[in-house]
């Protein structure tokens, strides 16, 4: 079974023309009532996606009985255009210094791909006071989960890993909050607040 099995190849200018569907250049629809066309496919998309829901929790249950040591949670949020889950320790909230570490499995909605991030959050009582965001080399305590992770995605939805070099390549388009220059193909197919984590 695959949560997306539109074939696109994998290729910076294909990933492109793709993302342009969802997303705009401008702000000329912030103002407005209406959605612009780019949001209302965006939406249309969701509502179809969310009837693989229950694919999916079978899915993070099943990552969870692969990793019994750890907690696995579903965070997907429908304004993103990712399903996601969650890795990390069992701790008691809030974590002790220095903090904890959690992998994060997203599976893009826009295309079959995949990736996998690593963040390391710091709290003060129950504020979170740091969010360091992992796209590239994870830390050794982390490797092991994603390894994990990402053998299962692949095995379970036929999904290949998003290129790093790929997913680092900009995008003229607003993907809230993040706008160009700073805005990725990585933002545009799974999520543009990588340390947005529900822990």
């Amino acid at each position: 079974m695959s949560l997306n099995s539109s074939p696109i190849p994998l290729s910076a200018e294909s990933l492109l023309a793709l993302v342009h569907n969802y997303y705009r250049a401008d702000k000329e629809f912030h103002l407005r009532r209406e959605n612009s066309p780019e949001e209302e496919r965006f939406l249309t998309l969701w509502v179809q996606e969310r009837k693989k829901m229950d694919q999916w929790n079978a899915f993070v249950d099943e990552l969870q009985a692969a990793l019994p040591e750890l907690d696995v949670g579903n965070i997907t949020s429908t304004c993103n255009a990712s399903f996601r889950c969650a890795v990390y320790p069992r701790v008691e909230f809030p974590p002790p210094e220095p903090g904890i570490w959690v992998v994060v499995g997203c599976v893009s909605i826009l295309a079959p791909v995949y990736a996998i991030y690593g963040l390391h959050l710091r709290y003060s009582g129950r504020q979170r006071i740091e969010e360091r965001v992992f796209l590239e080399l994870l830390p050794p305590e982390m490797q092991g989960p994603a390894e994990v992770v990402a053998s299962k995605l692949e095995a379970t939805f036929g999904v290949t890993a998003l290129p790093r070099a790929l997913a680092r390549t900009p995008v003229p388009l607003i993907v809230e909050p993040k706008e160009p220059p700073h805005t990725t193909l990585f933002d545009a197919l799974f999520i543009s607040r990588p340390e947005s984590v529900p822990i």
